[in-house]
């Protein structure tokens, strides 16, 4: 029912991820495709793409984690 699809409510959980595009900057962001590309896109609903930064990886994996399994 009402509320974000659930890609977008665990993106949005994510704390070090940044929700933009990949502009080639060094930070990590998570971004869901098909919001963006809307109706007609062949990119499938529940895909989140991540581009991955120069942050600590143990605190990456934590952040996934903790996004990811609730």
């Amino acid at each position: 029912a009402g509320g974000p699809p659930p890609p977008l409510a665990r993106a949005a959980r994510l704390r070090l991820f940044t929700n933009a595009t990949s502009l080639g900057s060094t930070e990590s962001l998570v971004e869901h495709r098909a919001s963006i590309e809307g109706p007609a896109t062949d990119t499938p609903a529940g895909l989140l793409r991540l581009s991955v930064g120069l942050e600590h990886a143990p605190d990456l994996i934590d952040d996934l984690a903790q996004a990811l399994v609730q």
